[in-house]
Formats: C-alpha cells, sequence, structure tokens
C-alpha cells in the first residue's frame, strides 16, 4: 500500500477483555453441540471430534489498537465496535419462511463447511446443519445472539 494510502477491514471481534465469552464463541459451542449429538447417534465417531481443531480467535478492540500501534506502519483513523444480530436481524415475520436458525446455519456453514467435510464427510453436512440450525432456534427462544463487529480504518504513514 502506497503512503497516505487508506483501508477499512471489518471482521469479528469482541468487546470483553475474556477471550472466551460467549459472545465471540457461543456459536462455535453450538456446533460442537450438534456435532457431539450425531456422536450419540453413532454417525460421528468421538475420536474424530477429539482430534479436530479449529483455531478461532475474536480480538477485543483494546488488542487490535495495541497491535496496529506495535507494528507501526498505520495510523487509526476510527476504531468502533458494533453488534449485529447472527441472522443481521432479519424479520421473522409469517411471510419469512425461513428460521433465524437456518439463516444462521447457512452463514456459519459457508464459512466451515470444507474444514469440517475433511474431518467427518460429506455424508453428514446436511443432516449436521439441520441439527445446528435448530440448536440455534432454541438459542434464539431465550435470546437475541448478536456479533461483535469491529471495524477499523487505517490510513499507511509515509516513508
Amino acid at each position: 500500500m502506497v503512503p497516505g494510502g487508506c483501508m477499512v477491514l471489518s471482521f469479528l471481534g469482541r468487546t470483553s477483555a475474556d477471550p472466551s465469552t460467549g459472545e465471540c464463541c457461543y456459536q462455535w459451542e453450538l456446533l460442537a453441540e450438534a456435532l457431539t449429538g450425531m456422536v450419540s447417534e453413532g454417525r460421528v465417531e468421538e475420536e474424530k471430534i477429539n482430534s479436530f481443531n479449529a483455531l478461532y480467535y475474536a480480538p477485543s478492540v483494546e488488542e487490535v489498537k495495541v497491535e496496529v500501534e506495535q507494528e507501526g506502519s498505520f495510523l487509526i483513523n476510527s476504531l468502533k465496535a458494533f453488534e449485529v444480530e447472527w441472522d443481521a436481524g432479519f424479520s421473522t415475520d409469517s411471510a419469512n419462511v425461513s428460521s433465524r436458525g437456518r439463516r444462521v446455519a447457512k452463514t456459519i456453514r459457508a464459512v466451515v463447511e470444507s474444514m469440517l467435510e475433511s474431518q467427518f464427510g460429506r455424508d453428514i453436512m446436511d443432516d449436521l446443519f439441520v441439527k445446528y440450525a435448530e440448536l440455534v432456534d432454541d438459542y434464539y427462544s431465550t435470546t437475541v445472539p448478536k456479533y461483535i463487529d469491529l471495524v477499523i480504518s487505517l490510513t499507511r504513514k509515509g516513508p
């Protein structure tokens, strides 16, 4: 990037100092629960779950700020955290036939399906994400889960 060039980045993060807080990780807990349910049905081997490790880290606003400042090539113009509902707040009226859980499941599936498929096989993917959607719908019955979206605007420092 040329000096004076600008960029805006948007990614999942957290507002809490705790990196294991539900605001950044609970969607993965529900996916693990769906997989574990398939173990009890005999569709997935427990050893495959135990050997599966998907790295994920959602930084806090402060962590992002510290890293950018330590790296030193950019000036931070703006750094904000926004709450976004897991399903982006789509209406759930009767004209909208897709459940919130199915909408969330489609999003998560787009992100992790290839990784899951290589570990657990293609034949369980549809059923896994149906289970996941049901768990998300159940979770929505007691709360309105939100992601934390971090948006940072940066300018490249001069030479």
